[in-house]
C-alpha cells in the first residue's frame, strides 16, 4: 500500500475555510467532506483535513492551540515555479490571509509565508531541484 499523508487543522468556520482555499485553486474529495470536516487535496497522496473545532477536539484529550496567539505546525507546499509562489501567495492575500514574514529569497530557493483565516501558517516554495539534490550551498 501506497502511504499517505493527512494533515488535520482545527477550524472555526468550516464553509469560508473551503471557500478560502478553493480560491487558491484546492479542490476537495466530497466522499470525506461534510459539516464537521473537508478534506483538501493537496497532491496524489497528501491531504488536509479541516475539522471544526468541537469536532477536532473528539480526536484529543489536549486543549487546542490557537493559532492565531501560538504555532504548533508550519505546513509547506512545493510549486513548479517563482511565479507561482508569488501567484498563490497574491491569491492568499486576496482571499483575506496575512502576510507573515518577507519572502526567502535564494539563488535556489523561494519562498512566501501567510496566514489562513484560523491563523494556520503556510509556505509555498519553489526549490531547484538540482541543487536541492547536492543540500543548500554553503
Amino acid at each position: 500500500m501506497k502511504s499517505q499523508i493527512f494533515v488535520n487543522m482545527p477550524v472555526k468556520d468550516l464553509s469560508k475555510t473551503m471557500g478560502f482555499f478553493s480560491s487558491l485553486g484546492f479542490t476537495f474529495n466530497p466522499m470525506f467532506t461534510n459539516e464537521n470536516a473537508a478534506c483538501m487535496i493537496v497532491d496524489e497522496g497528501i491531504y488536509v483535513m479541516f475539522l471544526v473545532e468541537k469536532f477536532f477536539n473528539t480526536f484529543t484529550p489536549k486543549e487546542l492551540v490557537d493559532a492565531r496567539k501560538s504555532t504548533e505546525v508550519l505546513t509547506a507546499i512545493s510549486v513548479e515555479s517563482r511565479e507561482k509562489v508569488d501567484e498563490l501567495f497574491q491569491k492568499a492575500l486576496i482571499a483575506g490571509g496575512s502576510t507573515v514574514r518577507e519572502p526567502e529569497n535564494y539563488e535556489w530557493m523561494y519562498s512566501q509565508s501567510f496566514q489562513d483565516l484560523d491563523g494556520h501558517i503556510w509556505e509555498f516554495v519553489w526549490m531547484d531541484e538540482s541543487a536541492a539534490k547536492n543540500g543548500p550551498p554553503a
